[in-house]
């Protein structure tokens, strides 16, 4: 089920919102198969650690975040995906990977990829693994004020799930 919370702050912003129960699903894939759409719909949540400053960077399920972009688009010296350890206390009222991509609720900034900016609306995930929420991109990006840019990679889905080592800088601090 959707946290009271988030809905509370999309009703309080005036956004309106479509939610979707469906099988249990863990990862965004699953969630755009047990919704019947495109990996390319969906778009997740991903927490990355830029500098040790959390974000929440949000993609299509299908694609995957490329480190050193995120490294060059922000400007810092380390970039590496967050461990569940380090930002599920974030979200306390949310299932450990189904962080939705509200970070003025959760006091992160957020960024999409642009792919996403195309889509009339998105679906992702809100605090469950069974219930989904779809909204317009156009009130997604007025709620939040995300930071637009290309920082995905397409690889192919056997290596989707590899760890990605920390990428450090090499140029003076």
């Amino acid at each position: 089920m959707i946290p009271e919370s988030i809905q509370h702050y999309l009703r309080r912003h005036g956004v309106r919102f479509e939610r979707y129960w469906h099988p249990r699903a863990v990862t965004a894939q699953e969630l755009a198969q047990a919704l019947h759409v495109s990996g390319w719909r969906v778009a997740k949540s991903v927490i990355v650690l830029a500098d040790r400053q959390p974000w929440i960077f949000v993609v299509p399920a299908a694609g995957t975040v490329d480190l050193r972009r995120v490294r060059e688009i922000l400007g810092v010296r380390t970039v590496r995906l967050a461990t569940e350890e380090e930002f599920s206390r974030r979200f306390p009222d949310c299932e450990v990977g189904a962080e939705p991509p509200f970070g003025e609720l959760y006091g992160l900034p957020v960024a999409v990829d642009e792919s996403l900016s195309l889509t009339e609306r998105l679906l992702f995930r809100a605090g469950s693994h069974e219930e989904a929420l779809e909204m317009r991109f156009q009130d997604f990006a007025t709620l939040e004020w995300p930071l637009v840019a290309s920082f995905i990679q397409e690889q192919p889905r056997h290596l989707a799930h590899m760890p990605q080592p920390e990428l450090e800088s090499h140029a003076p601090a």
